[in-house]
């Protein structure tokens, strides 16, 4: 079967194709469908918005779709950044996002975070929605240079390194991506796509 993952990151393609290895499934990039179009990201949730791009893609294009939105939970700033997690700052300068998060932070003894990733799946018989989550902290100083985003300031739960001092292949193990991954391979080996 073949599905098209509403994005053109070739590290997510890379990471979703290399999980998904002969199981049967082909997935595709917007670009290799053809899909050039901005999709939509407006419902202010990251369910809604992964199931939202999915649902775009498959009603306009007829293509089965996947689709994912990720974000940063940080329990004492009420869930922010959230569905706002790429553009906290006003802008998706990571290193302003990161300040941001730590200036809001300043003074708080609770510092613990959760990142998620939901992954949507949408087609003529299916509405999927599986979700990846990793606990962990917020550091008080940004320490290593690997990965993006809010890497350099995440601790996750049992580590004592942040998931920017981690090897690619480290992270990738028990990211919340992954975690989305395997749950959307475990429906499909139970119970197929359709």
């Amino acid at each position: 079967m073949k599905v098209v993952l509403a994005s053109n990151n070739a590290h997510k393609l890379d990471e979703i194709r290399a999980a998904i290895q002969g199981s049967g499934l082909e997935i595709i990039s917007l670009q290799e469908a053809g899909i050039h179009d901005e999709l939509p990201e407006t419902t202010g949730t990251i369910p809604g918005n992964a199931m939202q791009k999915a649902t775009y893609v498959f009603e306009k294009y007829g293509i089965a779709c996947l689709a994912d939105d990720s974000g940063l939970l940080v329990e004492a700033l009420s869930g922010r950044p959230g569905v706002d997690s790429a553009h906290y700052s006003g802008s998706r300068d990571a290193e302003a996002n990161i300040r941001k998060v730590l200036a809001e932070l300043h003074g708080h003894s609770n510092r613990n975070a959760a990142f998620i990733t939901v992954l949507a799946f949408k087609s003529a018989e299916s509405e999927l929605i599986f979700e990846g989550r990793v606990l962990g902290k917020i550091c008080e100083i940004p320490s290593g240079v690997n990965g993006f985003g809010y890497d350099p300031i995440f601790m996750p739960t049992g580590y004592d390194r942040t998931f920017a001092l981690m090897p690619a292949e480290e992270k990738v193990s028990m990211s919340h991506r992954t975690r989305a991954i395997e749950k959307f391979l475990e429906h499909y080996n139970q119970h197929g796509l359709r």
